[in-house]
């Protein structure tokens, strides 16, 4: 396949449940820098598509036009050389009704651009699939990559309790406390069985656990190692931590393992402030108090529901 110059451009279509709206958008403002009232947005920043639970998939953009016809003319300078392709029309539920193109429309699209390409297209099993997409009146074409879903494949561990993060919530949390893991160091000093310590692994993050609770520490190394990830947990309270961490993430105990008192997670917090430069907590109650008083400032937060349960999810510097 002959290479062409990027744009630099990336375009990503967004799933979710109206529950995990606020969670999503919080994810989407640290992953992006901001949010959008769509299910889509274009950005410069380059996301792997499967970090994220709510990223349905990317196009990486090639070519841009103010009209389809700029894109059909653009396309045909791709020679796909020995590799197999498809295009790809993808699909936004919520464009606005001046952008929506009907689906025998689109197959037909679809198949003009095929013919344009160089090479032999294979709607099956391609080696490449490219992506189309009209989006603020202007049309996009390029790379296109699907999510996974990765965290799918965590959610039957060795070692579990009812009240431990969804895989997909937790995957989330790591995403907003971790947005892009180069030289970022993190700690979970109360990770319990080890849920976001197996998102957080699995995306590359540099990422340490902790617990008081001998069992758990147990049950989350084991966690660990059935995925085929390395990551150190170690036994003891947080008072305990001696190194400084870019980012602390901490889910407040309050399972059948570890309940903590309000004394106690005020001590938990405390003792997070001299190793934090930056803290996301998980809380099933409002502790803003709390926060202050162990000398944090909250600059972000959502409501993670799931019926009629819900946890807040505070970021804090």
């Amino acid at each position: 396949m002959n290479q062409y110059p990027r744009t630099g451009d990336y375009i990503y279509t967004y799933a979710y449940k109206p529950d995990e709206e606020s969670l999503c958008y919080l994810e989407m403002r640290s992953l992006f820098g901001e949010d959008t009232q769509t299910k889509v947005i274009k950005s410069t920043y380059d996301i792997n598509p499967s970090r994220s639970p709510f990223i349905k998939e990317r196009i990486e953009v090639l070519f841009e036009g103010n009209e389809l016809s700029e894109i059909l003319k653009q396309v045909e300078v791709v020679d796909m050389g020995e590799l197999t392709f498809k295009v790809l029309f993808v699909k936004i539920n919520d464009l606005a009704s001046t952008e929506k193109v009907e689906y025998k429309q689109k197959r037909e699209i679809e198949r003009e651009i095929g013919l344009i390409i160089e090479g032999e297209a294979d709607v099956h099993r391609p080696e490449v699939t490219f992506g189309l997409v009209p989006f603020k009146g202007k049309w996009y074409f390029g790379l296109y990559e699907k999510n996974e879903a990765v965290w799918l494949h965590h959610q039957k561990k060795p070692r579990e309790y009812s009240t431990a993060l969804s895989t997909r919530v937790a995957r989330a949390v790591a995403n907003i406390a971790v947005p892009n893991p180069k030289d970022v160091k993190a700690i979970d000093p109360c990770c319990g069985i080890g849920t976001v310590l197996v998102e957080a692994l699995s995306m590359g993050i540099n990422i340490v656990g902790r617990d008081i609770n001998p069992l758990v520490v147990l049950g989350s190394r084991e966690n660990i190692a059935h995925f085929g990830l390395t990551g150190d947990v170690d036994l003891g309270p947080i008072a305990e931590v001696k190194e400084t961490y870019d980012v602390t993430i901490i889910d407040m105990p309050y399972n059948l393992y570890t309940h903590a008192t309000p004394e106690e997670q005020l001590s938990i917090l405390k003792s997070a402030r001299p190793f934090s430069k930056k803290l996301v907590v998980v809380t099933i109650e409002n502790i803003d108090h709390m926060i202050k008083d162990a000398g944090f400032d909250i600059i972000d937060r959502c409501v993670a529901k799931k019926g009629i349960f819900s946890r807040e999810i505070l970021v804090c510097k």
